[in-house]
């Protein structure tokens, strides 16, 4: 229809969409430096993209002395543009990953943040930062205004229905209103491993405990080298579960892989511990989850 305004979908940018997924492989399997250059490339493409902006830090964070010199080299940005709005968000998101390193500059990055949004009030990224601010305060209202700020003009923002998701399901007790936001993510990211993961935990939430357990060994497949969410409690998640349904054996299998990978490793134990002193029926006929793997 002539006059139709488009909605936006990053995800649909086909060289966007293939160099994030490149970059997130690297991610996963703890490439740190070539993953940080990867997302680089991926913003040379949609520069306002928050997942990639978050995903670059993350990778920068895990370099030696990454993530000083690309804040170092976007405060110099800043200072040489002060009404650009992108540039006070790229500043205000490596400061927020300031934290993953024992820095605390969260004043810092609320000031990068509303600048921002003075410069543009309507633009999705900053109201990303700031509600990604008030989820860490546990100020679960206020970041669901920004996330639902952000997407009146970015509908597939991924982590703005990744974070409400998680604020439905956890802090408003509506998993089901979580999924409605959660669910659409993989087809707009496919490699997105920890996506799956909050996945998982929703479906075992609502009880769909087949469908948890699928989402979470897509998760472990996607997090090789074990980095976010669905590599380190996966295991422990689909074993869980696995005890809800009398399953012990294949849960046990599980806990081991947790422990033989360090992941979530101490609760592995903890439940291993209470197989072994008899805490758990184990009312299934046979060990079938392991040839489902």
């Amino acid at each position: 229809m002539a006059g139709a305004e488009t909605v936006r979908n990053d995800y649909a940018n086909l060289k966007f969409a293939a160099q994030l997924d490149v970059a997130l492989h690297d991610f996963y399997a703890r490439n740190f430096e070539q993953s940080q250059k990867e997302f680089d490339a991926a913003l040379s493409i949609v520069p306002d993209n928050t997942l990639a902006i978050s995903f670059m830090n993350a990778s920068a964070a895990h370099v030696g002395g990454g993530l000083e010199a690309v804040t170092n080299l976007e405060e110099d940005v800043v200072g040489k543009s002060p009404k650009s709005y992108l540039a006070h968000v790229r500043l205000g998101f490596s400061y927020l990953f300031a934290g993953l390193l024992g820095a605390d500059r969260s004043l810092d990055a609320r000031e990068e943040f509303n600048t921002a949004v003075s410069l543009d009030p309507s633009a999705q990224a900053a109201h990303i930062g700031l509600g990604i601010m008030r989820e860490n305060e546990r100020s679960a209202n206020r970041a669901k205004v920004e996330f639902l700020a952000a997407m009146r003009t970015d509908p597939n923002n991924v982590l703005a229905r990744e974070y409400l998701a998680g604020i439905y399901q956890v802090d408003l007790r509506d998993p089901q209103e979580g999924l409605r936001y959660a669910v659409a993510v993989p087809n707009l990211v496919p490699d997105y491993a920890d996506i799956q993961f909050h996945l998982a935990s929703i479906m075992d939430d609502l009880n769909q405990y087949n469908a948890a357990i699928a989402y979470a060994k897509a998760g472990l497949a996607l997090d090789p080298g074990r980095v976010g969410e669905a590599g380190q409690y996966g295991y422990t998640l689909i074993a869980q579960i696995l005890l809800k349904q009398k399953k012990v054996a294949d849960a046990k299998k599980y806990l081991e892989e947790a422990v033989a990978n360090d992941a979530d490793g101490v609760y592995a134990r903890k439940l291993l511990d209470k197989i072994s002193k008899g805490d758990y029926d184990d009312k299934s006929s046979g060990s079938t989850t392991d040839s489902k793997r």
